[in-house]
């Protein structure tokens, strides 16, 4: 066991020769050389007296997470497993059965609802139905990504699901056990309906790599159906891609205007994004709906409506996730990500909240033009109903805790956007001579 460590005590000798060779590329090597010593010490240590036998790789990936990890809250290490995992979300597609779960206790996963025209869905998997087993493995001793990775897999694959199921009828518990087929699942992260006035309203659940075909398709809809007013709602949206937020931002700002810049330490980093010189929605009063869930993507859409006034933004402090991450592959086909810059707002805001920071006026994030304080599990209720997220194939819905929430954000919206077309449709009078 002694003989494997040194071969990083060798790697570490190496690098500090390379360093005397090299100054310039290696001039940090030697200051960090009696640290990475230590380093290699503990690992020795641990390996020859830790009370169970440990692996190299899983003490130098414990050690690359805790390095990275004490820079910020979003640069971490990411393994192989996790690459291949955010590469599948971020392109917003992925094979699997389509079902959307949560896991309100650990060993316990419920079903919110099966995704439309979805293997679950067609299958009859019904919201509130408990996963027991996945291909014969019991869910109790689980962690939520786990389950998810046995749903997950090869397109054309089948995979069995264990359910738990109470009959609304009789009150009895019955088990079913479906065999579903995985197909190819692009979830849904646009949701639209038309409202009354005519005033359309959008929820967008994060910018992923279609949520701008998505979002212009629910715009052209409710175009065609006399929209005169948009509500869009960001609300627990956590953000996602850069160029989807920018090409939203773009359909409501025009005149080349600038949407959001970044800025770090390296100059290669600064990098300005404008909008086009027409914006198709130019003229098409908007309220923004936030939260303390809107986060990175959703607060670039924000700062930009509000900073050319081009909408009202409604709700509370969003979440202060202003920074940038650059994500590089590693030999083990690993990752690291790491923050390289900070979004600023057209008037050059920074929205990144410093997180580590003991001062309570760090709050970052954007603040609402008008705020409505409402619960966040509240919120999320009313969210869920509003957008009708959760169906079933019996036509019945699930909402947590059963009764609908009033949602007082998206009703002072509603009137704000009311009182906007009463003015606008108001004539002076002419006044008589005296």
């Amino acid at each position: 066991m002694k003989k494997k460590v040194n071969k990083y005590i060798v790697f570490a000798i190496g690098a500090f020769f390379l360093g005397s060779l090299f100054p310039t590329a290696y001039s940090g090597v030697d200051t960090g050389l009696e640290q990475l010593k230590v380093l290699v010490d503990v690992m020795q240590r641990v390996q020859e007296n830790y009370v169970e036998e440990t692996q190299p790789s899983g003490l130098i990936t414990g050690a690359m997470q805790g390095m990275v990890g004490t820079l910020d809250e979003f640069s971490e290490y990411i393994t192989p497993e996790e690459m291949r995992r955010m590469r599948e979300d971020t392109r917003g597609e992925f094979g699997g059965v389509g079902l959307k779960l949560v896991m309100p206790s650990r060993g316990v996963l419920l079903v919110t609802t099966p995704m439309p025209d979805t293997p679950s869905y067609k299958a009859g998997i019904e919201p509130g139905d408990i996963i027991l087993k996945i291909d014969g493995k019991a869910v109790a001793d689980m962690q939520h990504s786990e389950a998810v990775d046995l749903l997950r897999g090869a397109v054309g694959k089948s995979v069995k699901v264990e359910i738990e199921r109470k009959d609304a009828k009789t009150g009895k518990t019955i088990n079913k056990t479906f065999s579903l087929k995985r197909e190819n699942i692009v979830p849904q992260v646009v949701y639209s309906k038309m409202l009354e006035d005519k005033i359309g309203y959008v929820y967008v659940t994060d910018f992923s790599g279609h949520t701008m075909a998505d979002f212009e398709k629910a715009l052209e809809t409710l175009k065609k159906q006399g929209m005169q007013a948009l509500i869009v709602d960001l609300r627990f949206n956590p953000g996602g891609l850069l160029s989807s937020a920018v090409e939203m931002a773009k359909l409501f700002i025009g005149d080349n205007q600038m949407i959001v810049y970044t800025k770090g330490r390296k100059e290669e980093f600064y990098k300005e994004y404008r909008s086009g010189a027409k914006a198709k929605y130019a003229d098409l009063p908007v309220a923004i709906l936030v939260n303390e869930g809107s986060a990175s993507g959703s607060e670039i859409v924000a700062g930009a409506f509000q900073d050319y006034q081009r909408g009202v933004l409604l709700g509370s402090l969003t979440f202060g996730k202003g920074s940038v991450q650059q994500v590089i592959g590693l030999p083990n086909e690993g990752g690291l990500r790491i923050t390289v810059a900070k979004y600023y707002t057209p008037q050059g805001r920074s929205i990144h909240k410093n997180f580590k920071a003991q001062n309570p006026n760090s709050t970052g994030g954007i603040v609402p033009d008008i705020s409505v304080p409402f619960d966040v599990q509240n919120a999320r209720k009313a969210t869920f109903y509003t957008t009708n997220l959760i169906y079933s194939p019996s036509k019945k819905t699930i909402v947590p805790d059963g009764a609908p929430v009033e949602d007082p954000v998206l009703n002072r919206a509603l009137e704000i956007l009311k009182a906007r077309g009463v003015l606008a449709s108001l004539k002076p009078q002419p006044q008589e001579a005296r």
